[in-house]
């Protein structure tokens, strides 16, 4: 049999035909799905080797959500994902049309679903992102915060503490596979507890669980609690395990302080791009809002709030810096309400990271922060709040000297031990030189 030129030519194109056939056949394997539970709603992530095509159809009686993606493939069965207090009863799974792959998720209540695909980056491959939004009874958004309550005048300051990343983003990592979104979870937490504990201090949290916020929903968050101070922690990372040192963090309108702060703020504000965010939901915070007396009145503030902070945290930790850094972090634009970052240590340190995974330690770096924030609303009181109230009633502030004890300052002014310790925060009979104390009614 005699084959020609364009014999072969048509052979090979007929060859290339089908293998491209066969790949275009499977596009995309679903590597991974994963499933996180907010307060507010439900987020599925689907890990792709390759970005798909989607579309969503929703149907009731029996409520019900079909994903449909456009030439895909599960290397595994849809099983073990964490259903328990979400809105799915069961996820189920099928081929379609040779090629294609439907999802159907069984609902047990209304839900708005919300799909946007997010693009490959440094940290992770192309993602489809499934949020499911509770309704309310009234067919709204469920509203999981409240607002502040007036005390007659005598309101609680209300601090938001950000836990930062969560969920899918992971933040930071260090040995033994720590992980920064559970190591500043728990300080978080801590550090919640101690301040609920001194009268006239209410914390919020942003976030309760492991689960992704975006930057912007963080300072949302903060704004919808009417919050006085908004401090988000976190724990550092460099590409040398031989940084080491806790910091702390304010905004900057004009430039980062440093290169360190700069390469921070870049890398924090890149969260959204692992945690998953609509480029749509993404804000730019308009310049203008940065330059007015408003803004200029909260980074002050902010400066030096974390002032107080970073000299609390001097008396437990090595600093990286000693005095407070500034950069352009989009999680602290807030133009109203004073806000600091807090890095605890770096995590890619081996030393650092093994302290930052002790309780103890982490009770620490807690009261630590607890004593700057007390220590500076002391002396800045907000208007209106139980702290201004009772300044104005008492009036009496005491510096500690050397050879001072918590026992001879009761004594002097009249006062129980445990009436001064509980009017100061304090968790021990531990004061040090230059600390100011405010002393009871007797």
């Amino acid at each position: 049999m005699k084959v020609t030129t364009r014999g072969c030519l048509a052979l090979l194109l007929l060859a290339m035909a089908h293998t491209l056939s066969s790949k275009a056949a499977i596009a995309a394997d679903i590597l991974d799905v994963r499933l996180w539970r907010a307060p507010d709603h439900t987020r599925i992530v689907f890990d792709l080797s390759e970005p798909v095509a989607h579309s969503l159809l929703e149907l009731s009686d029996p409520n019900r959500l079909v994903i449909d993606l456009t030439q895909a493939r599960l290397r595994d069965a849809l099983i073990d994902l964490p259903l328990e207090k979400t809105p799915i009863d069961r996820v189920r799974s099928a081929v379609r049309q040779g090629d294609d792959l439907r999802v159907v998720l069984d609902l047990n209540a209304k839900v708005r679903p919300k799909s946007f695909p997010l693009e490959a980056n440094a940290q992770t491959g192309p993602r489809l992102v499934l949020d499911l939004y509770d309704i309310g009874p009234d067919g709204g958004d469920v509203k999981v915060v409240k607002s502040v309550d007036a005390l007659a005048g005598k309101r609680d300051i209300i601090v938001a503490i950000d836990a930062g990343h969560g969920g899918e983003d992971p933040g930071a990592s260090g040995p033994k596979r720590l992980r920064e979104k559970q190591v500043v979870l728990a300080i978080a937490e801590r550090l919640a507890t101690k301040l609920r504990e001194v009268p006239g201090f209410r914390p919020v949290m942003i976030r309760t669980g492991d689960y992704y916020v975006s930057l912007k929903g963080r300072r949302e968050l903060a704004r919808e609690h009417q919050a006085d101070l908004f401090v988000s922690i976190h724990a550092d990372a460099f590409r040398l395990a031989s940084a080491r040192g806790a910091s702390v963090y304010a905004l900057s309108t004009k430039g980062a302080t440093s290169t360190t702060a700069q390469y921070l703020a870049d890398r924090e504000n890149a969260a959204d791009l692992v945690g998953g965010v609509r480029l749509a939901d993404v804000d730019d915070m308009l310049a203008g809002v940065l330059t007015d007396l408003t803004m200029t009145a909260t980074l002050d503030n902010s400066l030096s709030l974390g002032g107080e902070v970073l000299k609390e945290i001097d008396g437990i930790a090595k600093l990286h810096k000693r005095q407070v850094e500034q950069a352009g972090f989009a999680v602290l634009k807030s133009p109203d309400i004073p806000s600091i970052l807090v890095e605890t240590g770096f995590i890619s340190n081996p030393a650092e990271a093994a302290l930052l995974a002790r309780a103890d330690y982490q009770d620490k770096m807690a009261r630590a922060i607890q004593r700057g924030i007390l220590n500076w609303f002391r002396s800045h009181p907000p208007p209106g709040t139980l702290l201004a109230w009772q300044r104005q009633q008492s009036g009496r502030e005491y510096k500690v000297a050397r050879g001072d004890t918590l026992s001879e300052i009761a004594l002097r002014f009249n006062v129980s031990v445990p009436a001064l310790k509980a009017r100061n925060g304090l968790g021990s009979n531990t004061i040090r030189i230059g600390q100011t104390l405010v002393i009871p009614d007797a």
